[in-house]
């Protein structure tokens, strides 16, 4: 039998569970629409779909049988994997849930340039997260606004006859075509090493120019996994960012910024 997803609700006698909405089975074969509810597995936020992305998933955990030792820049060897299609989700997420995800160093957000070329301002938007297939624990509700989110009624609308029973808005059409370039996610990398499993998406933001030179601006979004029993701690980070050009630059420093 379906079981139920409760949440705390402020009462004057204090605060209480109620019901939220009934958990669905996960998805085995196909996408999750636009629209769809859920909890995510690990980080135990409410959020909503906004829609899907195909990338490409290079997991160094897989054999694959193409596998095979190459030398990048600095000359030390890595694995070379084939990429495989994964689906992620542009979803956004419920502000009651945000104090709450204790696992992370900040509530997500994206970041991006402004629109003007000669503007090297950055920009976010809050409540905004990109979400693993497997991450989704689907459950429906009967609240016709489910999620406290800014952008939740701008961007979608219900209808009792569509299941899910919320769809797209024009305007969701429309802001995912304006902004496709810093939205999209395309490459997803994972790795586990000594039971930490590290997966990095990189996105790219776009190019400025600065004192005759062009500069070109990512972001990145990193998550940590510990799969042991045992307590580990962040305590510095060390990049190494090698260039198409095949310059070297290190950032490295005492934990995490942010944290």
């Amino acid at each position: 039998p379906p079981s139920s997803l409760s949440a705390p609700r402020n009462r004057p006698e204090g605060k209480v569970l109620e019901t939220v909405g009934v958990f669905e089975a996960p998805k085995q074969h196909g996408k999750y629409e636009t629209g769809q509810l859920f909890l995510h597995s690990v980080f135990g936020y409410r959020g909503i779909v906004l829609f899907p992305w195909q990338a490409r998933l290079y997991d160094r955990d897989v054999a694959s049988p193409v596998t095979e030792k190459s030398e990048n820049a600095a000359g030390h060897g890595s694995k070379e994997v084939k990429g495989k299609t994964h689906t992620y989700y542009q979803v956004l997420i419920d502000a009651r849930d945000c104090p709450h995800i204790s696992q992370r160093s900040q509530t997500e957000a994206v970041t991006f340039l402004a629109n003007h070329d000669d503007s090297r301002a950055l920009y976010a938007i809050p409540g905004l997260d990109y979400v693993s297939h497997e991450d989704i624990l689907p459950f429906s509700s009967t609240d016709q606004v489910p999620i406290q989110h800014e952008l939740f009624e701008r961007f979608l609308m219900y209808d009792q006859t569509k299941v899910p029973p919320f769809v797209a808005r024009d305007t969701l059409c429309a802001w995912q075509e304006k902004n496709h370039p810093w939205l999209e996610l395309s490459d997803v990398h994972r790795e586990t090493t000594e039971n930490i499993r590290v997966t990095v998406i990189p996105f790219y933001m776009g190019m400025r120019e600065a004192q005759n030179s062009h500069v070109y601006w990512w972001r990145y979004c990193i998550r940590l996994e510990n799969l042991d029993s045992e307590v580990v701690q962040l305590r510095e980070r060390h990049w190494r960012i090698f260039s198409l050009s095949g310059t070297l630059e290190t950032v490295r420093g005492r934990g995490v910024v942010g944290r």
